[in-house]
């Protein structure tokens, strides 16, 4: 009888085998995942560092595709998510190019990225906690997305600073009855960036940034305030933005070189005073404008509207105003500045409060907004360096670089009345 029961078990344990999932889901998604990798970055760059991208992208993919195929369950579905984490934080850091009108294929391959990605990280979660109690599962599901969230936080975001879809120039000065000359500046990088000019009347002149995702279009109605006061205007697009060759980066970590261009291009004209040029920048161009400071000794005066960081020092201020929330985010952005150094060939530039410091003969006025929380801290931080020679105006009701729109007379009056303080009253010389 004994015999016949062990019989029985023997018989039922061969009936009924271990459950062992499929690998081929898993293996697609890979594979699915590095074509729509490969193709990103093969779209950008020299033809033989494309090449050198997308072969190293066929290497890690293959290898992915091994693992998947040939380890045990657990470590099948490990290994699955753990690469599904960062393909979402990269398609997410490509998202941009859909708001924005990127090319389609662009959009088609951070799509399909962002699907393998997630298909990578559910289902590997899933495979890799099978047999673990429900209660397991479910943290192991919740550490994936705290995992997830904080990855395209980081990466996400360094991401799309680094891969921005070219804005489109829109309306030319003439919209606003400016007149104006076409004018191309070369960097000491070599990226021709292009330019709109109207001349000064007052010898004094300022270099007029546009903010991030825009170009010198959107700042025309800044330009008309500015012209009809007597200071001749240089409207510069951003490099990758609108005309201006070069690829972006809506960090502003390129700035330095542009402005510096720019400066030089004015302390060339006949109309201007050397001693006599400032900038004036929007969001980040208002961050370039502040960065540039620091060490361009043409740049007498700044006024920045909308500016916050660049940089994780800028965020210095979080951790005093909230403790260790504030502290965490300042990690995060840090650990963001490491990315992102490495996936532009921009070092991470000088922080605004530092600029700030060291540019001991430059004055600055930052307009922030009454509905933007972050850039009054922001600007009360950067004073904070150089109270002497900072000036803060908040616009009541104001969203984000909506200070003329809201208040035009007063946003008039305050930045023509600073500039020509700054400018006009000084003796139009540089030291040497």
């Amino acid at each position: 009888m004994a015999t016949v029961l062990h019989d029985a078990r023997h018989a039922s344990s061969i009936a009924a085998p271990r459950w062992r999932p499929r690998t081929w889901p898993l293996k697609l998604a890979a594979a699915l995942g590095g074509l729509a990798l490969a193709t990103l970055v093969g779209l950008d760059g020299s033809p033989s560092w494309q090449v050198v991208r997308v072969v190293g992208v066929g290497a890690v993919t293959a290898l992915l595709v091994a693992a998947v195929a040939r380890s045990s369950p657990r470590w099948r579905g490990r290994v699955a998510s753990l690469a599904g984490v960062p393909a979402i934080a990269i398609a997410v850091g490509f998202s941009p190019h859909w708001a924005k009108g990127g090319p389609v294929s662009v959009q088609l391959a951070a799509a399909t990225l962002g699907f393998a990605g997630l298909t990578l990280a559910v289902a590997g979660t899933a495979v890799a906690t099978r047999e673990r109690r429900w209660w397991r599962r479910v943290g192991a599901g919740l550490m994936m997305t705290v995992a997830a969230v904080m990855v395209v936080f980081v990466v996400g975001q360094a991401v799309a600073a680094t891969n921005v879809p070219r804005p489109r120039i829109g309306a030319s000065p003439a919209s606003v009855g400016l007149g104006y000359a076409d004018v191309t500046l070369r960097t000491t990088d070599g990226v021709d960036l292009a330019a709109w000019y109207v001349p000064s009347t007052n010898r004094a002149a300022v270099v007029l940034l546009h903010g991030a995702g825009s170009t010198r279009s959107n700042v025309l109605r800044e330009a008309a305030v500015l012209a009809e006061a007597g200071f001749g205007v240089l409207m510069v697009d951003a490099r990758g933005h609108g005309d201006s060759d070069g690829r972006a980066m809506d960090f502003g970590w390129y700035g330095d070189a542009d402005i510096a261009a720019a400066t030089a291009y004015l302390g060339t004209r006949p109309d201007v005073d050397r001693g006599r040029i400032g900038a004036v920048g929007m969001s980040m161009g208002g961050e370039e404008a502040i960065g540039a400071s620091g060490e361009n000794e043409l740049i007498r005066a700044v006024v920045a509207e909308g500016v916050s960081a660049r940089n994780a020092a800028d965020h210095a201020w979080l951790s005093d105003r909230y403790g260790v929330r504030g502290a965490l985010q300042e990690e995060i952005q840090r650990a963001q500045d490491r990315i992102t150094d490495m996936l532009t060939s921009a070092s991470v530039p000088t922080s605004l409060r530092a600029a700030v410091e060291s540019s001991d003969r430059t004055r600055y006025l930052l307009i922030t907004a009454g509905s933007a929380a972050v850039e009054g801290h922001s600007a009360a931080y950067v004073t904070a360096g150089a109270p002497g020679r900072v000036q803060i105006w908040t616009v009541a009701d104001a969203g984000h670089t909506g200070g003329l729109a809201t208040e035009s007379a007063e946003w008039a009056d305050r930045v023509i009345r600073f500039l020509s303080e700054a400018l006009l009253a000084s003796n139009g010389e540089v030291d040497r």
